[in-house]
């Protein structure tokens, strides 16, 4: 008789959720349920301790070493592999009612007609339907719940979500410099969007449920007689 016996150094909970992330990305394409990665990151603001000397003939510009802490923002984006599509909002915390107030804005703004939006996220304490309870009355929040199909990454796994390449890619290309106030962060972040989304980007993803088996094969359960 066969039986499954568990590794001890096997994740079971991982496995299921791996997969299931994998499957939504094998979805064909459907207007009426997007399928969206969501995530956030921080930046500093960072203003200079003394102008710095512009560039001259044969001299790049120099900047002194020295900078001047303004605080720590935060990211939230909000991306479609499929169509090339993404947008980020700037703020100053990443509490729970900061995404709720995001999903609100998803839901009601960015996919007014759509039947359900299939969300894949990270499994941060901020990111559940609670977090909807606590910013608006239980109508609206179960009204905004029940337009979501929430997919969660993996503990540790949370590379399996798109939206953690569209804001490396907003790091290198945008946060990896020094911007002094909140009004140049929101405007460089705006100019990122506008420009990525003009161009159509999208991510290709290859990595697939087959291709997990093999690479990952010392987390999946022995199956042994």
């Amino acid at each position: 008789m066969r039986q499954w016996q568990i590794a001890p150094h096997a994740n079971a909970d991982f496995v299921w959720r791996m997969e299931d992330v994998l499957s939504v990305y094998t979805r064909p394409y459907d207007p009426r349920f997007p399928q969206v990665c969501f995530d956030e990151v921080s930046t500093q603001i960072l203003r200079e301790a003394r102008t710095p000397l512009p560039p001259k003939p044969g001299q790049p510009k120099r900047q002194d070493s020295h900078y001047v802490r303004g605080g720590v923002r935060n990211c939230f984006l909000m991306c479609e592999p499929l169509t090339g599509w993404r947008h980020v909002t700037v703020t100053e915390h990443r509490t729970k009612l900061d995404f709720a107030q995001q999903i609100k804005e998803l839901v009601d703004v960015h996919y007014p007609e759509a039947e359900r939006i299939v969300l894949v996220l990270d499994n941060l304490n901020t990111h559940t339907p609670a977090s909807l309870y606590e910013a608006f009355p239980p109508d609206e929040a179960n009204r905004l719940t029940n337009k979501l199909e929430i997919h969660y990454t993996p503990k540790h796994g949370s590379w399996l979500n798109m939206a953690e390449i569209e804001l490396s890619v907003l790091s290198r290309q945008c946060l990896k410099r020094r911007l002094p106030d909140d009004v140049e962060l929101a405007d460089e972040v705006a100019a990122w969007e506008a420009e990525r989304n003009r161009h159509d980007a999208r991510i290709d993803w290859r990595f697939t449920t087959t291709d997990a088996r093999i690479k990952l094969k010392r987390l999946y359960p022995s199956l042994q007689e």
